[in-house]
């Protein structure tokens, strides 16, 4: 969860910024939204991997129930971005912007857990 945390702060100073600029830049609504959005779902696909993550430690039944709702919170997320492309509410390029910066935010806040450790 410390991650997590470090992630969700330091993200925001990120993608506030982007989504507000690139509304002037790009398309008025479909850009920042793709941004906001690739964020939200690397937020909650972050959030969700550490509850995984701290239940893990628990007995077979409970890992086998972990794989379960790891394959359905793929599939959702699958299916929500999916829609979002396909009904063309958001910009592809958003979306992996939004994903692109949580991703490096959680490698950088890994390595600083493990060099603590």
């Amino acid at each position: 969860m410390e991650i997590l945390k470090g992630v969700f702060k330091k993200s925001i100073f990120i993608i506030l910024p982007a989504a507000v600029l690139s509304a002037f830049l790009f398309e008025p609504r479909k850009f920042p939204l793709g941004i906001l959005m690739g964020w939200l779902f690397g937020i909650i696909n972050l959030r969700q991997l550490s509850r995984n993550i701290e239940g893990l430690v628990g007995t077979e039944k409970m890992t086998l129930k972990l794989v379960f709702l790891s394959m359905i919170r793929l599939l959702v997320l699958f299916t929500a971005i999916f829609l979002l492309i396909y009904y063309r509410v958001v910009n592809v390029f958003g979306l992996l912007i939004g994903f692109t910066v949580v991703f490096i935010l959680i490698l950088v806040e890994g390595a600083k857990v493990g060099k603590r450790s």
